[in-house]
């Protein structure tokens, strides 16, 4: 049971979740599975995506002003599927079910 693609993900600051939309490896191109998982749980498997920033040192300060006006969380999408992977591991009772896409 491995994620194969991470169609969309979000930290959601209200609600303090990452909302994802992926698809397993089992799951067909026109399925799709959706969940919010605590930010608190993200941190319990040693992943802390509020706190990721980017070394800027050698960048241009233009390119640093635009990285936190676009946002200023930057999470790389191998850190989210990694992240999911081990946890519907660990979890398998909280794998959503597959819905059409």
């Amino acid at each position: 049971m491995q994620v194969k693609d991470l169609i969309t993900f979000y930290i959601n600051d209200s609600s303090n979740t990452l909302d994802v939309s992926f698809r397993l490896e089992t799951d067909g191109e026109e399925e799709i599975r959706n969940d919010s998982i605590l930010i608190e749980t993200v941190s319990e498997f040693g992943y802390d995506f509020l706190n990721e920033q980017d070394d800027f040192e050698d960048e241009d300060e233009d390119m640093v002003l635009k990285y936190y006006m676009e946002d200023s969380i930057l999470v790389e999408e191998d850190d989210v599927i990694s992240f999911l992977n081990e946890y519907y591991m660990i979890n398998s009772q909280k794998l959503p079910p597959v819905e059409p896409f």
